[in-house]
C-alpha cells in the first residue's frame, strides 16, 4: 500500500467528499442550464453578460471532470486513466477556483464603474470584440500556468494508480512561496472589493435616506453583496486554511484530509448564478410551467 493510497483517507472524509461532489455536480449542472437559458433572452452584450458567459464556461469545464472525482473517492478503485489525465482532473478544481475568482473580480469592478457613472453602461458593440476579450483572458491564464504546471505538477508522485494527492510538492520552497502569494493575493483582493462595497452601500443609504429600500441602486448593490458572499464563503476559508496547511505540511496527517474538504467547498461557487439572479431564475422556471415561485 502506497503512501498516497485513498485508503489513507478516512471513510468519513471520503463519504463527505462524495456527498459534497454529488450535490455540487447536480446543482452546478442545473445552474449552468438555467443561466444559459436566461442569457438567451438578453440581447445586450454587456460586460456583465460576457463575464457570466465566461463563468458558465468555467463551471462547465470543471463539472466535466467531477464524475471522475466522485467515482474515485466512492469506489477506492485504482486510477486507470493515466497520470496526465489525473493531473488535468486534479488541476481543474484549482483552475476553476482561480478563473471563477478572476471573472468575479472583473464583474464586480464593472458593476462598481457602472454605479459610479450610471449614464454610461459598459458593453461590447460586437460579438467579435467580446470573443476576443474573453479569449485573451483564457489564453493568458492557460498558456502561462498550465504548460509549466502540467510538466512539473506531481513530479514527486511515483504511483500512477493513485490520484489527487500531490502534496509532496509543497516540500519545495518555490512551491510554498507560490502558494503563499496566491493565498494572500486572493484574500487581499476580496478585502479591497469588500471595502468598496461597504462604501457604495453607505453612499446609497446616505443619498436616498428612508427611501433607500425602494431604490433600484440599493438592490443592485445587494446583488454585488451576493457575489462577495459567494467569494467569501467558497474561496476565502480555503485560502486562509491553505496558508496554515502549507506552512505545517506533513504534521499532522489529518490536515491533508481537512484540506481536501476545504478544496471541495470551493466548488460550491458552481451554483452562484442561481443565488445571484434568484428572482430572474424564478421567472424563467415559472414561464416554463415547472412550478410557481413565491
Amino acid at each position: 500500500m502506497t503512501e498516497n493510497n485513498t485508503a489513507h483517507l478516512p471513510k468519513d472524509f471520503r463519504i463527505a467528499l462524495v456527498v459534497l461532489y454529488i450535490f455540487i455536480f447536480l446543482a452546478g449542472t442545473l445552474n449552468v442550464i438555467l443561466m444559459s437559458s436566461m442569457l438567451q433572452s438578453q440581447r445586450r452584450l454587456s460586460f456583465t453578460k460576457v463575464s457570466v458567459i465566461n463563468l458558465i464556461a468555467v463551471h462547465s469545464l470543471f463539472l466535466l471532470t467531477l464524475p471522475f472525482r466522485i467515482y474515485y473517492y466512492a469506489s477506492e478503485a485504482e486510477w486507470t486513466l493515466g497520470m496526465h489525465f489525473c493531473k488535468i482532473a486534479s488541476l481543474m478544481i484549482h483552475a476553476h477556483m482561480y478563473l471563477a475568482f478572476i471573472f468575479y473580480v472583473f464583474l464586480l469592478i464593472v458593476r462598481y464603474v457602472e454605479h459610479s457613472n450610471q449614464r454610461h453602461k459598459l458593453e461590447f458593440h460586437r460579438i467579435l470584440h467580446a470573443t476576443i476579450a474573453s479569449a485573451m483572458v483564457w489564453l493568458i491564464i492557460f498558456s502561462s500556468v498550465f504548460p509549466i504546471t502540467i510538466t512539473n505538477y506531481g513530479m514527486a508522485e511515483n504511483d500512477s494508480t493513485q490520484c489527487f494527492h500531490f502534496g509532496p510538492a509543497l516540500k519545495e520552497c518555490s512551491v510554498k512561496i507560490l502558494n503563499y502569494v496566491f493565498c494572500i493575493l486572493v484574500i487581499l483582493v476580496w478585502s479591497v472589493l469588500a471595502f468598496f462595497q461597504v462604501y457604495f452601500l453607505l453612499y446609497v443609504s446616505k443619498t436616498f435616506g428612508k427611501a433607500t429600500c425602494q431604490r433600484q441602486e440599493f438592490w443592485a448593490q445587494l446583488k454585488n453583496v451576493v457575489f462577495l458572499s459567494v467569494m467569501f464563503f467558497c474561496f476565502v476559508p480555503y485560502q486562509g486554511f491553505r496558508l496554515y496547511y502549507v506552512s505545517e505540511y506533513g504534521k499532522p496527517e489529518e490536515m491533508r484530509h481537512i484540506n481536501e474538504v476545504f478544496l471541495a467547498v470551493t466548488a460550491f461557487s458552481c451554483f452562484d448564478m442561481i443565488v445571484f439572479a434568484g428572482r430572474d431564475v424564478c421567472k424563467l422556471i415559472n414561464s416554463r410551467g415547472w412550478f410557481h415561485c413565491l
